[in-house]
This record gives structure tokens, sequence and C-alpha cells, in this order.
């Protein structure tokens, strides 16, 4: 069975940082590929990076794109997403997701087999 637990969400103003992390356990994860999305109120489920466990290959979508940094650490079993330059509409309930098969980009949610519970992060204007 495999589990997703994330954490390190929480409040920042604007411009500000938070590194989230995802603990992965349950399966070797060579084969997996890692993703990380959110949600705010009201609206969909938004891609927000996804990493492939071998080779470390990653994708973002342009909303992120120089701004976010997914990284994986094989030994510990966990995907961290390094968030800078945070703004107030990045503010979203953030998802772990894992699919037991290599696949660069994976941006749409239904790919993803596993889900973690979510942590929220709030940006102040």
């Amino acid at each position: 069975q495999v589990q997703l637990v994330e954490s390190g969400g929480g409040l920042v103003q604007a411009g500000g940082s938070l590194r989230l992390s995802c603990a992965a356990s349950g399966r070797t994860f060579s084969s997996y590929t890692m993703g990380w999305f959110r949600q705010a109120p009201g609206k969909e489920r938004e891609f927000v990076a996804s990493i492939t466990w071998i080779g470390g290959r990653t994708y973002y979508p342009d909303s992120v794109k120089g701004r976010f940094t997914i990284s994986r650490d094989n030994a510990k079993n966990t995907v961290y997403l390094q968030m800078n330059s945070l703004k107030p509409e990045d503010t979203a309930v953030y998802y772990c997701a894992a699919q037991p098969r290599f696949r660069f980009g994976a941006p749409k949610a239904y790919e993803y087999d596993y889900w973690g519970q979510g942590t929220q992060v709030t940006v102040s204007s």
C-alpha cells in the first residue's frame, strides 16, 4: 500500500518561500513518477510540478516555472517542492501524487494512482 504524507505548508507573506515535503512509503519508487498539484477553493485541481524517480526529469507549467523547484531524495524516499517568490494566487491545498510508471511531464491528475492528504499553503499580500 503506497502512502504519501505531505508536510511543510503554512502561512507566508508574498515574496516569501516555503518547502513542502512528501514522504513516500510502501513501495520501491524507482520506476515511479511523482507530482505536485494544488487546489484552491472553488477551482479545479491544478498541476504544479512532476519528477521522474529515475533520472530526475522535471516538468513545470508556466505559472510556476522559475519560482518552484521539485526534487527527490532517493535515500529518504522523499519528494520536495521548493516554492520561492510566492504570490497570493499560490494559496491552495497542495497535494503530492504518485504513479507507478516512468512518464515525463504527466500534468493530468487522472494519470496518478496515489495521493496524499494535502497541506495548506496560504500566501498573504
